[in-house]
């Protein structure tokens, strides 16, 4: 079973980038899909993007297309998601999820591991 800690959150102006990581324990990193997901406050949890097991695959929200990155180091046992151009609507707590050999992974069903999220907050 992985275990997953997001950080990089922070408090950034509008047009600014940011970089959240997501560092694995547990289970075999280059086994799992990765995913990165963003809940706004009442809203639901929606899908940013995804990263297969190998790295070959990616997927992303129409929203964040062109603007965000996700990327993985499979020997630090870690997932990236570059931010940049960021605007007022990414204000969100984004979390860090993964699947055992899952694609795609932009269900929420789809990931039963979580991590607890980290905020990022869009200055206008």
């Amino acid at each position: 079973q992985v275990q997953l800690v997001e950080s990089g959150g922070g408090l950034v102006q509008a047009g600014g980038s940011l970089r959240l990581s997501c560092a694995a324990s547990g289970g075999t990193f280059s086994s799992y899909s990765m995913g990165w997901f963003r809940q706004a406050p009442g809203k639901e949890r929606e899908f940013v993007g995804a990263i297969s097991w190998s790295g070959g695959r990616t997927d992303y929200a129409d929203s964040v297309k062109g603007r965000f990155t996700i990327s993985r180091d499979n020997a630090k046992k870690t997932v990236y998601l570059q931010m940049n151009s960021l605007n007022t609507e990414d204000t969100a707590v984004y979390y860090c999820a993964a699947a055992n050999r899952g694609w795609p992974i932009s269900r929420r069903n789809a990931c039963p591991y979580w991590g607890q999220g980290t905020q990022v907050t869009i200055s206008s």
